[in-house]
C-alpha cells in the first residue's frame, strides 16, 4: 500500500511515499529510504526495494531531495541535502506519535552517503536511530581512489550495514572492508559480480531478481537482529 504525503522542508516541500506492511501491528521497524544522485524516488530501483521491505514487514518511507523535487539534475549541496533528511525524519517521528517503531535511515548511493553524514553530526536528532542501511555506497568517484568520503565514518553511533557490488566503479568491497573492521559497529555485505545498482552480468546465469531478492532478504535479517524479531519472509503480493 502506497500512501503519497508532502513534507515541508527549508524553501519548500518535497515529496514522499510511505510503503506500509500488510501487518501494520506487527511493525517494529520503519526504514526510511532515500534516492541516489541521478533518480528520485519512483525510479524502479527505490520503488522495487520500498515494496519488497513492506513486503517482508518493514514500513518504507521514500522521498525526493528538494533538486529532484524541483526536476533539476545537479545535486544540492551537502547542507541542503541533510537538511531535508533531517526534516523527513522529524516528520516520520511527528506521525509516528507514541507508537514509535524503530527508525533506519538509509539509501542508495549518495542517498545511503547523506545519510551517515547526518549521523556522523546531528547526535540529537539520530541518538535514538536503530541503524543505517547503505546500498552502493559512494567511497569515491569512479576512477579517483583518492577522493575518499569516509571522514565521517567513525563517528556514527549506531549500526551501519553497507552492501556493495563486488564490481562496483565507485568503491571496491575489499577497500570497504578495510574501513568497516575499523569501525565499532558496522556490516559488510557483497554482492557477487554486482555493479554499483547490484546488477549481475548474463553470463553469471543468476536472474537479476533472484539477485535483489537475496540482498533485501540480507537487509531485512540485518534490521531483525538490531530489534531482536526472528527471521521474515515476504508476504504474497
Amino acid at each position: 500500500m502506497r500512501e503519497p504525503l508532502r513534507i515541508d522542508v527549508d524553501g519548500g516541500s518535497v515529496s514522499t511515499i510511505a510503503y506500509g506492511p500488510a501487518d501494520a501491528a506487527q511493525q517494529s521497524l520503519t526504514l526510511i529510504l532515500a534516492h541516489g544522485a541521478g533518480a528520485g524516488q519512483t525510479h524502479p530501483f527505490i520503488v522495487d526495494y520500498a515494496q519488497a521491505f513492506a513486503a517482508r514487514g518493514i514500513k518504507t518511507i521514500t522521498f525526493n531531495f528538494p533538486y529532484m523535487e524541483r526536476g533539476r539534475h545537479l545535486p544540492d549541496r551537502a547542507p541542503v541535502l541533510e537538511a531535508c533528511y533531517g526534516a523527513v525524519i522529524d516528520e516520520v517521528r511527528r506521525r509516528a506519535g507514541r507508537k514509535r517503531p524503530g527508525l533506519v535511515i538509509g539509501g542508495k548511493s549518495m542517498g545511503g552517503r547523506i545519510a551517515t553524514q547526518l549521523a556522523a553530526q546531528d547526535e540529537a536528532r539520530v541518538s535514538t536511530l536503530a541503524g543505517i542501511v547503505c546500498l552502493g555506497y559512494p567511497l569515491h568517484p569512479p576512477g579517483r581512489p583518492e577522493r575518499r568520503q569516509t571522514a565521517h565514518l567513525p563517528q556514527i553511533p549506531c549500526p551501519l550495514l553497507i552492501v556493495q557490488g563486488s564490481r562496483d566503479g565507485f568503491g571496491t568491497p575489499a577497500a570497504l572492508q578495510l574501513i568497516v573492521e575499523g569501525l565499532p559497529n558496522a556490516a559488510l555485505h557483497v554482492v557477487d559480480g554486482g555493479d554499483h545498482s547490484f546488477k549481475v552480468s548474463k553470463r553469471s546465469g543468476r536472474p537479476q531478481d533472484t539477485v535483489h531478492a537475496a540482498v533485501q532478504d540480507e537487509v531485512v535479517r540485518w534490521m531483525d537482529a538490531l530489534s531482536g524479531d526472528g527471521p521474515r519472509q515476504a508476504r504474497p503480493a
